[in-house]
């Protein structure tokens, strides 16, 4: 149980407040949702669905909807990286992921002959291609621009780079000038087409640490480095505008509107449970996993790991997780094949665990159909964390029944 007077737990509890995951938020819109918390990292598996729907309720069809309406976006931003953002900060997630198509670009020229000028003409000549309605997928693309599109060769191929296309395609993105569009309008796939945008490109390094760290607050620079990229001169530039202040006896710094509300936070008596994906925002903010395990659950086996690997010494979770209150207290994977959750808990299962497993597993089945982690997950794939995780449900389990019957045999004795 949380515990008001321990620092941890306090933190712990702010971080899932400040996330929505208190069950306070349900029936707020997927652009609110993520405005509020930060914006959810996208790679074609079903966190940003999963995310949602514990902070909300939504299911997949408002998040879609949303998606179809440019309510919410999945765009190149920080670090260059695909996240699903709210319309109100589309300007700024591009700016901030501007740098990562430059750097792809610089990386051909330099090693593969490619031409800066020949990548702006290709960008024209996309540009008149694609319909502003009604995607248009790549091998399309590269049909229609013809010889505008050169192939790189075997030396493209060993640096994931077959064509010009796609460095023309990131920077057209960049830039605002199209969108990349799911084929069937759903974020945990990766089939996409692309139609063309007028989307303005702006905001500044001190407006994303704004934000950031009224998502993440208290968070460190380090923290804010990982998140945005930024090496420690522009973080530092960045924060100077900003009025924090550092949480005492720690390097974690919070604006200084929050501070007084941080101090008057009681951590929540009874839990709050949600079930999320392993690159959630209550980890991926800040990229810190240990601050969310109990000591004695850093130190257990990642399942289906080498020997020798445990929970505490990744940098992110294997498997999806369960939360309560900032603490991680479990991990679960979805089986396609029974249609169920597999879990391994930290915890003993009182009702309102075992309800939120239920609830989250009814929208896995019924809305979603699988739980990827991301594009290349698949059940095959999975099939030996889910093989680990149900050997260590029933190790608890049985450890617990033990426990049972062995404290039922002394109590039979001292009567």
């Amino acid at each position: 149980m949380a515990n008001s007077g321990n620092p941890v737990a306090k933190l712990r509890a702010w971080w899932a407040h400040r996330q929505w995951l208190d069950g306070t938020r349900a029936g707020a819109s997927a652009a609110e949702a993520l405005a509020a918390t930060g914006w959810a990292r996208s790679v074609g598996g079903a966190a940003p669905y999963l995310g949602l729907f514990a902070r909300t309720g939504l299911g997949r069809e408002a998040v879609d909807a949303a998606v179809a309406g440019l309510e919410i976006h999945e765009l190149p931003s920080a670090r260059g990286c695909t996240y699903v953002l709210p319309a109100q900060d589309f300007a700024l997630g591009l700016a901030a992921g501007a740098g990562a198509p430059e750097a792809d670009i610089a990386s051909a020229v330099k090693h593969l002959g490619v031409t800066r000028d020949e990548i702006e003409k290709l960008c024209l000549t996309i540009a008149q291609i694609l319909p502003e309605e009604g995607p248009m997928d790549p091998p399309a693309i590269r049909e229609a621009a013809g010889s505008a599109v050169r192939s790189l060769g075997e030396a493209g191929k060993k640096r994931g780079q077959s064509t010009t296309l796609p460095l023309a395609l990131g920077l057209l993105q960049s830039r605002g000038r199209i969108r990349r569009v799911p084929v069937n309008g759903r974020l945990d796939q990766q089939r996409y087409g692309y139609v063309g945008w007028d989307q303005p490109v702006r905001g500044s390094a001190a407006e994303l640490a704004e934000r950031y760290f009224a998502w993440a607050a208290p968070a460190s620079v380090k923290h804010f480095r990982w998140f945005s990229g930024f090496t420690a001169a522009t973080a530092k530039a960045a924060l100077g505008p900003l009025d924090l202040v550092e949480l005492p006896g720690t390097d974690l710094l919070m604006p200084a509107e929050l501070a007084d509300a941080f101090e008057d936070f009681t951590p929540p008596a009874e839990p709050a449970y949600a079930l999320l994906a392993g690159i959630d925002g209550i980890h991926l903010l800040h990229r810190d996993l240990p601050r969310l395990l109990d000591e004695a659950d850093a130190e257990r086996p990642t399942p289906a790991a080498r020997a020798g690997r445990s929970f505490g010494t990744e940098a992110d979770p294997q498997s999806h997780v369960v939360v309560d209150r900032g603490r991680i207290v479990g991990l679960w994977e979805y089986d396609t094949e029974q249609r169920e959750i597999v879990h391994q808990l930290f915890v003993p299962a009182d009702a309102a665990l075992r309800e939120a497993i239920a609830r989250t597993e009814a929208f896995v089945r019924d809305e979603l159909g699988d739980a990827r982690g991301f594009s290349l997950d698949s059940p095959k794939s999975r099939a030996p964390k889910i093989e680990a995780l149900r050997e260590a449900s029933d190790r608890n389990s049985a450890d617990r029944n033990s426990a049972r019957q062995s404290w039922s045999g002394q109590s039979s004795a001292g009567r």
